[in-house]
């Protein structure tokens, strides 16, 4: 055999025996050919994902809703994903119609297939632990997904702060390196006024800074989280508990100060925290461009141009 058959409700399809991934899957990617890169391109993404599922199945088995056997080697197939593992199983287009069903499915699909294997069954055996009705219990497209695509901006959010640090003190050390030596200023191209070149490198160094500290406010906003929140908001199908309880694994799983929203719907529906975001990363790739630009004309010439000659 080189394939298993899974039905939904538009019916039966052949799957590839092999994959983790399932019928919900195998229809987005033929319904969404769209860009050609599969989510897996965003490790964080996944990591993030495998962490939501992980701490939910967590909340469910302490609510009672999810036999033990059945949370344990969910939270073991997570714990793999988590680790790097089946990642090329993540092959749903990265622009995608559903607001991220297709995701979350696929999601679902791999933890499931690989926890059926964990508990001795075959991949496809759904009716011993379900994509749905065990792996997606209690949630929702979209709780899961924002959540997923927070706690992966954070963790690379975290990656870039460290990035701008490493160039600010760069910038610095060159700043106190170059303190001597004399340039000519420029405006609108054209020679101006005589400056340091230890000053133009030391307004870098303040310019991420600055950026570094509004990249960091902008962050403490995507803290926030709508998980419990079911479809719209109202928590509907997730049991009374159920969202403290998960965002307490989730905190604990991925060592996030993560809060609930005090106002499910509100979060459900808005996307404040993320336009933010994109606003502040916005400005920092144009002051980088800017810094960029800028030291490609300080070796440009003739005269004045190179950092190496003085007047």
């Amino acid at each position: 055999m080189t394939s298993r058959s899974e039905h939904d409700l538009l019916g039966d399809r052949d799957v590839p025996l092999d994959v983790y991934w399932g019928v919900h899957t195998l229809r987005a990617t033929e319904n969404f050919p769209i860009t050609g890169m599969a989510i897996s391109a965003y490790p964080h993404l996944i990591e993030a994902l495998a962490a939501v599922k992980e701490a939910a199945a967590l909340a469910n088995e302490e609510l009672g809703l999810l036999a033990p056997q059945k949370a344990a080697a969910i939270v073991a197939a997570c714990r793999e994903i988590r680790d790097g593992k089946l990642h090329d199983q993540f092959v749903v287009d990265v622009i995608q119609g559903g607001a991220g069903t297709s995701t979350n499915m696929n999601a679902n699909e791999v933890v499931a297939n690989r926890a059926l294997e964990l508990m001795g069954h075959q991949k496809g055996e759904y009716r011993y632990l379900h994509p749905n009705e065990d792996v997606n219990l209690g949630q929702s497209t979209n709780d899961v997904y924002p959540t997923a695509v927070k706690i992966a901006t954070v963790y690379a959010v975290r990656g870039l702060l460290r990035a701008m640090a490493v160039l600010q003190d760069s910038f610095g050390r060159k700043a106190v390196e170059f303190r001597d030596v004399l340039k000519m200023g420029r405006t609108q191209l054209q020679d101006a006024v005589p400056m340091t070149l230890g000053q133009e490198f030391s307004t870098f160094a303040v310019m991420l800074d600055e950026d570094r500290s509004r990249l960091a406010e902008a962050v403490e906003l995507i803290h926030e989280i709508n998980l419990g929140a079911t479809a719209i908001g109202t928590g509907l199908n997730a049991p009374a508990g159920y969202a403290e309880s998960a965002r307490r694994h989730l905190a604990e799983i991925t060592g996030l100060p993560l809060v609930t929203a005090a106002n499910l719907v509100e979060a459900t529906q808005d996307c404040g925290a993320f336009v933010q975001m994109s606003g502040v990363l916005k400005r920092i790739a144009v002051k980088l461009s800017k810094g960029c630009n800028d030291l490609r004309l300080l070796s440009s010439g003739p005269g004045q141009g190179e950092p190496e000659r003085t007047i």
